[in-house]
């Protein structure tokens, strides 16, 4: 398969999964609300796997078991002798870790949410024993996928995630069927609706998990046990990840205070789930600009750094910012002015959406810094450097910490949640600030000023843009009107305001005589004429 047809796989298969999850996410919505204990207790448990998979994936899979995967794959016998050893060492760790995590799934809970009341907590411990084996396989879809990826058969790991978003979407509403829908309260729920819920949860994994073993023979790798693990040369790869390591606990360290203090307001105010849905939201527009058109530079700029071209990657670097930021930057304001229709999507009352909306607006702003960061990072990591992004990252961990604690002293329990995600923000502006000094110590000048310079002619045209799609809200009936009225006319209303705060921010564009237009343009027609 050639590059750019693996390329799209890819890129098609990220969008439908990320589309399915969209709609996974309304459906469980439908079922447990937006706001509420027996909604945030869920919320809690489900992303303890995705919590300790953050642990696992970085500190075992991602720094030293797939790196293997990779280079032993590239040997003349296809890493048939080595492969059987390092998916019997995965399995072997993955399975350990999850029943240890099982097993202390109350202190888990704590740790994360120590403001929920007992009965809360009960009842996410509850859901958690049901959550927490998706650890294990989410490690092994992490494992196979790379180790498919490796073996040049991409379409499996790409699509597969589309497969446990069905699962998940048919057990929800299989739950609402049986059980009702929007169940809030605490005493609404008993062991068997919470084996129901959090069953589909963890099924659903292991389904997309199960549709690679379908697809293992094109691999040519043996599927059995080896425990022969003497010789394979992990250590070295160990203590490389050990600064990558160190730099995902500081982000994990920080999420867990501020999960803990957002914990306080379950119940009556935007909390855990809304955090999760809103971050949701946010990391759409992310993953479709940043991550499938930064990735592609990141690529070049390795290639300049391993090549010692610096001039040439410095020019790349500037000119990634400039591309992303182009993108983003109206896709920040088109949102922010559909926030609220945005959030009905995942409510199911015009209050609740209402609630949820300042939350989405806080991490909004945080686009199109994270969208520059995740060059300059990336920048460092293609030198080999990944010292460096430690110490602007623990920074940033600080800064989140005693951000969410001035929060929780001014803020009231109504608007507590969206301060901490506004904390986080400024915290990433700064992360930012930091990196890209460091960044310049390290290549020498790379165009920020230009850069820069961009952003704010970026900014200019997304002011009339996101105020023209605020307008069409407001004309709507704002907080009254059509737009609030269900979920799928809040989609309908986020799609109008978008399409319009899009359109003005072209012409704005053109008419200022922008240069990066041109290219952004270019860009487009070269991926879809393709």
């Amino acid at each position: 398969m050639s590059l750019a047809r693996s390329s799209a796989v890819i890129a098609v298969g990220t969008l439908a999964s990320r589309a399915s999850g969209l709609l996974r996410t309304i459906v469980l919505v439908a079922a447990i609300g937006a706001i509420g204990q027996a909604s945030d207790a869920f919320a809690t448990a489900n992303q303890l796997p995705n919590a300790l998979l953050m642990v696992i994936s970085t500190g075992l899979l991602t720094g030293v078991i797939v790196p293997h995967v990779v280079a032993v794959s590239a040997q003349p016998d296809g890493g048939r002798a080595v492969l059987p050893k390092l998916l019997t060492m995965g399995v072997v760790l993955l399975l350990a870790i999850t029943v240890v995590a099982t097993l202390l799934a109350p202190a888990l809970v704590v740790l994360f949410a120590a403001k929920f009341s007992p009965e809360q907590q009960a009842l996410a411990t509850a859901f958690a024993y049901w959550c927490l084996p998706q650890l294990f396989f989410y490690g092994m879809f992490a494992l196979m996928g790379e180790t498919l990826n490796a073996r040049g058969i991409f379409a499996p790991y790409a699509w597969a995630p589309i497969v446990n978003n069905v699962v998940s979407i048919a057990g929800f509403a299989v739950v609402i069927a049986i059980f009702g829908a929007d169940r809030t309260d605490l005493d609404q729920w008993g062991p068997a609706g919470i084996a129901a819920l959090a069953g589909t949860a963890t099924l659903g994994i292991i389904a997309q998990t199960l549709l690679l073993l379908a697809f293992w023979r094109r691999t040519g790798v043996p599927l059995r046990f080896d425990f022969q693990w003497r010789g394979m040369g992990l250590r070295g790869l160990g203590l490389r990840a050990g600064w990558t390591f160190a730099t995902m606990l500081i982000g994990l360290s920080a999420g867990i205070v501020q999960q803990q203090q957002i914990s306080e307001v379950s119940g009556d105010d935007a909390s855990v789930f809304v955090w999760q849905n809103a971050w949701l939201v946010y990391m759409l527009p992310y993953s479709l600009i940043v991550l499938s058109i930064g990735t592609p530079y990141f690529t070049r700029i390795s290639e300049h750094a391993t090549a010692e071209r610096h001039e040439e990657l410095r020019a790349d670097v500037d000119r990634a910012i400039r591309v992303l930021g182009l993108f983003i930057v109206v896709a920040a304001a088109a949102v922010i002015a559909a926030a609220a229709p945005a959030a009905r999507i995942f409510t199911n009352n015009t209050a609740d959406a209402l609630a949820s909306a300042p939350v989405l607006i806080a991490f909004l702003f945080a686009l199109t810094p994270m969208a520059v960061l995740f060059v300059v990072q990336r920048t460092f990591y293609a030198y080999g450097d990944t010292r460096t992004p430690f110490w602007f990252t623990l920074v940033q961990g600080s800064l989140v910490v005693v951000l969410t604690f001035v929060a929780v002293a001014l803020a009231s329990d109504a608007t507590l949640t969206a301060a901490v995600a506004a904390g986080q923000t400024i915290a990433g502006i700064a992360q930012l600030a930091l990196a890209s000094w460091l960044l310049r110590r390290r290549i020498g000048p790379f165009g920020l000023g230009r850069a820069l310079g961009a952003l704010g002619r970026f900014a200019v045209a997304a002011l009339p843009a996101g105020a023209a799609g605020y307008g069409v809200y407001l004309l709507s009936g704002g907080a009254n009107g059509w737009m609030l009225a269900d979920k799928l006319f809040g989609a309908l209303g986020t799609l109008v305001i978008g399409l319009v705060a899009v359109l003005v921010y072209v012409a704005v564009l053109a008419v200022l005589r922008v240069p990066e237009l041109r290219l952004g343009i270019g860009l487009l027609r070269s991926r879809f004429g393709r």
